[in-house]
């Protein structure tokens, strides 16, 4: 069965160009040169239709910029989107719209991503009026079923974005992209600026809307508390890199990865109790200037020469689960 999503050595770097006064140095000789940052190495995965998949990692790592060319608001440096086996770059002008509003994302600040000059009623009804959805005669009332969707009331579509509370605006960013009947959502951060006690009700709120909607997620944080809840399959992410992807389960219970190992170290649970829990160790290398090899051999505690010489390759450990890790090869 062909793969919803699927992401094949996706690539992003940010280039930040030399000023006329930097050009001038360089031929001058100074070694000042351009900076390039590597935010997303060659990743790689697939998302079945129905699947909610959790992309995990640090915070830095590439994880947004990585939904955010999937939401087509970031165009790849190198790679290729595919979509319900269609690559991106061959979709004809039709082909590209419809994929455009099938994919829809949710961002991780509620009151930044939304427009506070419009009122609820513009910010959920104008995207669907535009795409033939509804009509501005029955605009009102579209935006007020979408709005009850997600637990809001629709007596307050006419209220603006600051008369809500965190909560109710990320309902409304969730309405939002409701409204122009998406397939898949590729949600960034989407509770990490909620309460707690939020939180909980809006991760409801996705897997009600997944069983209603019959929706496909990408679920982006650095939590994997909250992921483990909410996924079926996690792929975790380090400095641009895909370096595990297995089921939910069987990644809790049993992490290949030194890096995912770090990581679920420091998730407290009721059966770990009396444990001292410690951040992983060291800090996260510049994008600006990778470690060569793997990435993560200036914090492993397993790493050799290999591993900073030789990029490891991400390959299938046992079925269903993929890492890239040179102890695997022994």
């Amino acid at each position: 069965m062909t793969a919803m999503l699927e992401v094949k050595d996706l690539t992003k770097n940010f280039v930040k160009r030399l000023d006329m006064a930097g050009k001038i140095a360089q031929k001058l000789g100074s070694s000042i040169r351009e900076e390039v940052v590597h935010a997303v190495d060659t990743a790689s995965f697939t998302v079945d239709k129905g699947e909610v998949v959790g992309l995990v990692g640090e915070s830095g790592c590439g994880k947004s910029t990585l939904g955010r060319m999937i939401a087509g608001i970031l165009p790849p440096t190198a790679g290729q989107i595919s979509f319900k086996g269609v690559e991106f770059t061959s979709m004809t002008q039709e082909e590209g719209d419809a994929a455009a509003l099938a994919i829809q994302m949710i961002f991780q600040d509620p009151f930044a991503s939304l427009n506070p000059r419009m009122r609820v009623e513009e910010i959920i009804g104008e995207a669907p009026v535009i795409h033939g959805m509804t009509t501005m005669q029955e605009k009102a009332n579209y935006v007020g079923e979408t709005m009850e969707r997600v637990g809001l009331g629709r007596e307050y579509s006419r209220r603006y974005p600051h008369q809500f509370s965190g909560g109710q605006r990320q309902r409304i960013g969730i309405a939002r992209a409701l409204a122009v009947q998406p397939e898949f959502l590729v949600c960034d951060e989407a509770i990490a600026a909620l309460d707690v006690s939020i939180q909980a009700q809006v991760i409801n709120l996705f897997m009600d809307l997944r069983t209603d909607l019959d929706l496909t997620y990408l679920f982006i944080s650095h939590d994997l508390s909250v992921v483990e809840h909410i996924s079926d399959r996690l792929v975790i992410m380090y400095l641009g890199r895909i370096v595990e992807t297995a089921p939910t389960d069987e990644l809790f219970d049993k992490p290949n990865h030194p890096y995912t190992s770090a990581l679920l170290n420091e998730v407290p649970r009721l059966d770990h109790r009396g444990i001292d829990y410690e951040p992983v160790s060291g800090e996260i290398p510049s994008p600006l200037d990778p470690p060569p090899g793997c990435h993560f051999h200036p914090r492993c505690p397993h790493a050799m020469d290999r591993c900073k010489a030789e990029i490891p390759v991400l390959r299938e450990i046992a079925p269903g689960r993929l890492s890239a890790c040179h102890l695997n090869d022994g």
